[in-house]
């Protein structure tokens, strides 16, 4: 597209000036934001969050609007070299240029107003650099008149929010499989290590270790299941709305093709809810994925529990397994040694369980044919699932993976725990295994020796009951004899 002479990068401290309803502003002249965006920024100085943080929001509003320019292009809305130049701007954008122009922040009263007209300024600016204007020049190529065209806060918002969404889910995702890759291979290392299981914190029965730890995989795979169910469900789009769900102003074929463009531009199956009235107010799929990321949050926080559990020690604890050592623990104690990383997915975890509460009453709080609240939802999801996917990833690299067992401590624990009268239950009977369990408990002696002396078993009969498969695989032990 042609460049200008006068097309030159305005020098610091210069400023050009802005209209809109309330009056006249200068805005800094080499900005690529606008008026509107710099009363939001003067009226929201709330987190010092910026939509910037978040930088898949940021690309999925310039995928909104590229899909807008297209449709309107088709439809003969839009002129072909205004449309051209929307399109170029948003596809620089989608490759990460003009980010740090995204300067409102997160958290904004509006339903997303301020982020909409920030996206539409950055675009409609730069835009008018590709056609060889000056930046502000809105009589050439206008944020709201050609940027916008169609378009309406309460359509483009929620659409951009779910595209954003489902970029990050998806790196989020990404990441419970590595993280469950680490799970899965430790419990092949430690499948032949024998322990006692525990219930309410106290010896039941033998297991292994490698089925310790398969349970976590397990637990991650199913998490992953439900993450992509939910997943799904962000798909189902509102553009083409317009304010309220009636499409006022947008044509009565808009809606399809902005969406189809949409789907080319992002790759993602993305469909027009049936009723774009009540999609523009309901906010049940945010609400939806909130609450697996909350049961992600909760089962690998019980997770971390568990691994600091079984690591307590070195010498007063349980110390069944060893954490890798990734720094010093105290400014005080020398030598000690803490499991930071899993306290810091607990933290995560408390923080996305905090994130759904959120979620919940700004789902909750929205009134009529809108929910004003959808920016604080946004925020709320992008942070649990930009932050889950960050202690996954720190998890399995940092900890999981560096993981070892006590071979020799556990299988002392297993011969000295009156847990293995369990196993004997179908052999000597409920009330002889009771009574060895409770003289082993007082006279500090193992069940096996117990067994061996009263002769409720031979030596042999002992040691095939007690064999590692017997005690922790007992139905497969039996299938196979069958």
């Amino acid at each position: 597209m042609p460049k200008h002479d006068h097309d030159r990068p305005e020098a610091p401290g210069e400023f050009r000036s802005e209209h809109d309803l309330l009056g006249d502003r200068d805005v800094p002249a080499d900005a690529y934001y606008g008026i509107h965006t710099l009363r939001a920024v003067e009226n929201f100085p709330i987190t010092g969050t910026k939509v910037s943080s978040y930088p898949d929001l940021v690309t999925a509003l310039a995928c909104v609007k590229q899909a807008a320019a297209l449709a309107n292009r088709e439809l003969g809305l839009l002129d072909g070299r205004k449309a051209d130049a929307i399109v170029a701007a948003c596809e620089e954008i989608r490759g990460g240029k003009l980010h740090d122009e995204f300067v409102v922040d997160v958290i904004q009263g509006g339903a997303g107003t301020s982020t909409n007209m920030n996206a539409n300024e950055v675009i409609a600016n730069r835009a008018l650099e590709l056609l060889g204007h000056r930046k502000g020049d809105y009589t050439s190529l206008h944020p709201l008149e050609d940027v916008n065209a169609g378009q309406s806060t309460n359509d483009v918002y929620p659409t951009a929010v779910k595209v954003a969404l489902d970029l990050t889910a998806h790196r989020l995702l990404d990441a419970m499989d590595v993280l469950r890759s680490a799970f899965e291979a430790k419990a092949a290392e430690f499948a032949d290590v024998l322990k006692m299981g525990r219930t309410q914190l106290q010896d039941a029965v033998p297991m292994t270790l490698g089925q310790e730890f398969a349970t976590y995989a397990v637990m991650l795979g199913e998490d992953h299941r439900r993450l992509t169910e939910a997943r799904a469900l962000i798909h189902e789009i509102n553009l083409g709305g317009t304010a309220i769900g009636t499409g006022l102003n947008a044509h009565p074929r808009y809606a399809a093709l902005a969406t189809g463009h949409l789907r080319t531009v992002t790759g993602l199956p993305l469909t027009v809810a049936d009723d774009l009235v009540e999609a523009t107010q309901d906010a049940g799929a945010f609400v939806q994925l909130s609450g697996v990321l909350k049961r992600i949050a909760v089962k690998l926080s019980k997770t971390c529990n568990d691994l600091r559990l079984l690591s307590c020690g070195p010498r007063a604890g349980f110390a069944e397994i060893n954490l890798p050592p990734v720094q010093a623990g105290s400014s005080i104690m020398p030598g000690k040694v803490n499991p930071v990383v899993p306290e810091v997915v607990n933290q995560i975890a408390f923080e996305v369980i905090g994130n759904d509460m959120t979620v919940t009453m700004a789902a909750e709080a929205g009134q009529l044919q809108l929910n004003a609240f959808e920016p604080i939802i946004a925020h709320s999801l992008l942070k649990s699932l930009t932050h889950l996917r960050a202690g996954c990833l720190t998890l399995a690299e940092r900890c999981v993976t560096g993981i070892t067992a006590n071979r020799e401590h556990l299988a002392g624990l297993v011969a000295r725990s009156i847990g293995l009268a369990t196993a004997l239950n179908p052999h000597i009977g409920y009330e002889q295994a009771t009574a060895v369990a409770q003289e082993a408990l007082r006279t500090g002696r193992s069940v096996q020796e117990l067994v061996l002396d009263k002769g409720l078993l031979t030596e042999d009969e002992l040691r095939r009951i007690l064999l590692p498969d017997n005690l922790a695989r007992p139905h497969l032990h039996t299938a196979a004899e069958g």
